[in-house]
C-alpha cells in the first residue's frame, strides 16, 4: 500500500515541557501515551500508545474492570473519576483497591475531555 507509513502503536513526538521519564503517561498535543525513553523537553521521545501499564492513579479510590480512566495533564494521576479539566486516556483492565498507589489501564492513544454533568 503506497501511503502507508507505519503501524502507528508508536510515534515519536518532542518530549513536553519538563521532560518524560521512561515508563510514565504523557500528554502531547491531543496524543497520550508512555514515554518509552527519558528525554529532555523537546527532544524526540517514543510514545507507546496502546496496550496495558500499569500507572500512578490516585489511591484513596478503587476501581472495577472497565472503569473510563481520565488524566489530570498537571500531576499525570489517573483517577476513575470525571472531572472539569480531566482528558479520558482509557479503562481499567483490573480491579484496584483503595488505597493503592497503582491501577492497570488500556490506554486509547488520543485523549478526550472528560465529560462533566
Amino acid at each position: 500500500m503506497k501511503s502507508f507509513i507505519q503501524k502507528g502503536d508508536i510515534v515519536t513526538v518532542p518530549a513536553p515541557a519538563g521532560g518524560t521519564v521512561s515508563g510514565q503517561i504523557y500528554k502531547v498535543g491531543a496524543i497520550v501515551g508512555v514515554a518509552a525513553t527519558t528525554e529532555v523537553a523537546g527532544d524526540p521521545v517514543e510514545l507507546k500508545l496502546g496496550g496495558v501499564f500499569e500507572l500512578a492513579k490516585i489511591s484513596a479510590q478503587a476501581w472495577a474492570v472497565g472503569d473510563p480512566i481520565f488524566m489530570n495533564t498537571t500531576s499525570r494521576a489517573l483517577t476513575n473519576v470525571s472531572a472539569a479539566g480531566l482528558v479520558l486516556v482509557g479503562m481499567a483492565t483490573e480491579v484496584a483497591a483503595n488505597p493503592s498507589a497503582f491501577g492497570r489501564c488500556r490506554l486509547n492513544g488520543v485523549s478526550a475531555p472528560a465529560a462533566v454533568a
